[in-house]
Protein backbone atom coordinates (compact mmCIF):
# COMPACT_ATOMS: atom_id res chain seq x y z
CA UNK A 1 0.00 0.00 0.00
CA UNK A 2 1.25 3.49 -0.88
CA UNK A 3 0.96 5.50 2.31
CA UNK A 4 1.62 8.78 0.54
CA UNK A 5 -1.49 8.44 -1.60
CA UNK A 6 -3.53 7.40 1.41
CA UNK A 7 -2.37 10.38 3.53
CA UNK A 8 -2.89 12.77 0.61
CA UNK A 9 -6.43 11.45 0.08
CA UNK A 10 -7.29 11.77 3.78
CA UNK A 11 -5.70 15.25 3.94
CA UNK A 12 -7.59 16.39 0.83
CA UNK A 13 -10.84 15.06 2.24
CA UNK A 14 -10.27 16.95 5.51
CA UNK A 15 -9.55 20.17 3.64
CA UNK A 16 -12.68 19.71 1.50
CA UNK A 17 -14.89 19.01 4.53
CA UNK A 18 -13.38 21.94 6.46
CA UNK A 19 -13.97 24.25 3.51
CA UNK A 20 -17.57 23.10 3.20
CA UNK A 21 -18.20 23.56 6.93
CA UNK A 22 -16.58 27.02 6.89
CA UNK A 23 -18.55 28.10 3.80
CA UNK A 24 -21.79 26.87 5.39
CA UNK A 25 -20.98 28.71 8.63
CA UNK A 26 -20.25 31.95 6.76
CA UNK A 27 -23.44 31.60 4.71
CA UNK A 28 -25.53 31.14 7.87
CA UNK A 29 -23.77 34.06 9.52
CA UNK A 30 -24.49 36.27 6.52
CA UNK A 31 -28.15 35.20 6.55
CA UNK A 32 -28.34 35.94 10.28
CA UNK A 33 -26.77 39.38 9.77
CA UNK A 34 -29.17 40.12 6.92
CA UNK A 35 -32.09 38.95 9.07
CA UNK A 36 -30.96 41.21 11.92
CA UNK A 37 -30.70 44.16 9.53
CA UNK A 38 -34.18 43.50 8.19
CA UNK A 39 -35.55 43.21 11.75
CA UNK A 40 -33.91 46.49 12.72
CA UNK A 41 -35.26 48.26 9.67
CA UNK A 42 -38.77 46.99 10.47
CA UNK A 43 -38.48 48.10 14.11
CA UNK A 44 -37.16 51.52 13.10
CA UNK A 45 -40.05 52.05 10.71
CA UNK A 46 -42.57 50.72 13.24
CA UNK A 47 -41.33 53.19 15.86
CA UNK A 48 -41.46 56.27 13.65
CA UNK A 49 -44.84 55.21 12.23
CA UNK A 50 -46.26 54.85 15.77
CA UNK A 51 -44.84 58.26 16.68
CA UNK A 52 -46.44 59.79 13.58
CA UNK A 53 -49.80 58.20 14.40
CA UNK A 54 -49.63 59.65 17.91
CA UNK A 55 -48.48 63.02 16.58
CA UNK A 56 -51.34 63.15 14.07
CA UNK A 57 -53.87 62.39 16.80
CA UNK A 58 -52.36 65.07 19.06
CA UNK A 59 -52.69 67.60 16.24
CA UNK A 60 -56.36 66.64 15.82
CA UNK A 61 -56.94 67.16 19.54
CA UNK A 62 -55.14 70.52 19.46
CA UNK A 63 -57.29 71.76 16.57
CA UNK A 64 -60.47 71.27 18.57
CA UNK A 65 -59.60 70.93 22.27
CA UNK A 66 -63.19 71.54 23.38
CA UNK A 67 -64.41 68.42 21.60
CA UNK A 68 -62.99 66.15 24.30
CA UNK A 69 -64.50 66.16 27.79
CA UNK A 70 -61.13 65.15 29.29
CA UNK A 71 -58.38 66.55 27.07
CA UNK A 72 -55.62 65.13 29.28
CA UNK A 73 -56.99 61.59 29.00
CA UNK A 74 -57.47 61.98 25.26
CA UNK A 75 -53.87 63.20 24.85
CA UNK A 76 -52.57 60.24 26.86
CA UNK A 77 -54.72 57.87 24.79
CA UNK A 78 -53.32 59.37 21.58
CA UNK A 79 -49.92 57.86 22.34
CA UNK A 80 -51.21 54.65 23.90
CA UNK A 81 -53.52 53.97 20.98
CA UNK A 82 -50.66 54.61 18.57
CA UNK A 83 -48.74 51.75 20.26
CA UNK A 84 -45.69 53.99 20.72
CA UNK A 85 -44.84 52.40 24.06
CA UNK A 86 -44.61 48.90 22.59
CA UNK A 87 -42.68 50.14 19.56
CA UNK A 88 -40.27 51.94 21.88
CA UNK A 89 -39.57 48.75 23.82
CA UNK A 90 -38.83 46.88 20.60
CA UNK A 91 -36.58 49.75 19.57
CA UNK A 92 -34.58 49.47 22.78
CA UNK A 93 -34.10 45.73 22.19
CA UNK A 94 -33.15 45.85 18.49
CA UNK A 95 -31.58 49.28 17.92
CA UNK A 96 -27.99 50.38 17.99
CA UNK A 97 -27.07 52.79 20.76
CA UNK A 98 -27.18 55.80 18.41
CA UNK A 99 -30.64 54.98 17.06
CA UNK A 100 -32.03 54.07 20.49
CA UNK A 101 -30.76 57.40 21.87
CA UNK A 102 -32.27 59.35 18.97
CA UNK A 103 -35.52 57.42 19.39
CA UNK A 104 -35.67 58.16 23.10
CA UNK A 105 -35.05 61.87 22.48
CA UNK A 106 -37.86 61.85 19.90
CA UNK A 107 -40.18 60.06 22.34
CA UNK A 108 -39.45 62.58 25.10
CA UNK A 109 -40.23 65.49 22.77
CA UNK A 110 -43.43 63.78 21.65
CA UNK A 111 -44.39 63.50 25.31
CA UNK A 112 -43.70 67.25 25.63
CA UNK A 113 -46.09 67.88 22.75
CA UNK A 114 -48.60 65.60 24.45
CA UNK A 115 -48.39 67.66 27.66
CA UNK A 116 -48.83 70.92 25.71
CA UNK A 117 -51.93 69.58 23.95
CA UNK A 118 -53.31 68.22 27.24
CA UNK A 119 -52.91 71.73 28.69
CA UNK A 120 -55.03 73.13 25.83
CA UNK A 121 -52.34 74.42 23.43
CA UNK A 122 -53.82 75.01 19.98
CA UNK A 123 -51.78 74.76 16.74
CA UNK A 124 -51.63 78.55 16.37
CA UNK A 125 -50.40 79.11 19.93
CA UNK A 126 -46.79 79.75 20.97
CA UNK A 127 -47.15 76.97 23.58
CA UNK A 128 -47.90 74.46 20.83
CA UNK A 129 -44.98 75.65 18.71
CA UNK A 130 -42.63 75.59 21.70
CA UNK A 131 -43.29 71.84 21.93
CA UNK A 132 -43.89 71.09 18.25
CA UNK A 133 -40.65 72.37 16.72
CA UNK A 134 -38.31 70.57 19.13
CA UNK A 135 -40.28 67.39 18.44
CA UNK A 136 -39.92 67.80 14.66
CA UNK A 137 -36.19 68.42 15.14
CA UNK A 138 -35.82 65.11 16.98
CA UNK A 139 -37.87 63.29 14.33
CA UNK A 140 -35.29 64.37 11.78
CA UNK A 141 -32.40 63.50 14.10
CA UNK A 142 -33.89 60.00 14.40
CA UNK A 143 -34.20 59.70 10.62
CA UNK A 144 -30.59 60.81 10.21
CA UNK A 145 -29.37 58.26 12.79
CA UNK A 146 -31.31 55.45 11.11
CA UNK A 147 -30.08 56.43 7.66
CA UNK A 148 -26.46 56.61 8.83
CA UNK A 149 -26.72 53.18 10.43
CA UNK A 150 -28.57 51.38 7.65
CA UNK A 151 -27.08 53.07 4.61
CA UNK A 152 -23.92 54.76 5.88
CA UNK A 153 -25.15 58.03 4.38
CA UNK A 154 -25.82 61.30 6.12
CA UNK A 155 -28.61 63.74 5.50
CA UNK A 156 -28.75 67.47 6.13
CA UNK A 157 -31.51 70.10 6.01
CA UNK A 158 -29.82 71.79 3.06
CA UNK A 159 -30.73 68.80 0.88
CA UNK A 160 -34.33 70.04 1.14
CA UNK A 161 -33.40 73.71 0.90
CA UNK A 162 -33.94 74.22 4.63
CA UNK A 163 -31.75 75.91 7.21
CA UNK A 164 -32.70 73.65 10.12
CA UNK A 165 -34.54 70.45 10.88
CA UNK A 166 -37.08 71.78 13.37
CA UNK A 167 -38.92 73.91 10.78
CA UNK A 168 -38.82 77.17 12.72
CA UNK A 169 -37.19 78.86 9.74
CA UNK A 170 -40.23 77.93 7.61
CA UNK A 171 -42.94 78.57 10.21
CA UNK A 172 -44.93 81.75 9.67
CA UNK A 173 -46.05 81.98 13.29
CA UNK A 174 -42.54 81.53 14.67
CA UNK A 175 -41.04 84.07 12.25
CA UNK A 176 -43.76 86.61 13.20
CA UNK A 177 -43.20 85.93 16.90
CA UNK A 178 -39.45 86.40 16.49
CA UNK A 179 -39.97 89.61 14.48
CA UNK A 180 -42.32 91.16 17.03
CA UNK A 181 -40.39 89.86 20.04
CA UNK A 182 -43.45 88.28 21.66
Amino acid sequence: MDWGTFVATIGGGCVAISGTVLADHLRHRHEDDRGAGERRRAVYIEFIAAAETGHARLRQLAQNPGAEPDLGAAARAALSDATIYEARERLFIEASTAVAGAGQAMFERLRGLQRAVAAGAEPSSPAFHDAYHPYIGTVWAYRVAVREELEGQSLSPSVFGWDRWDGKDRCTLCRETAATGR
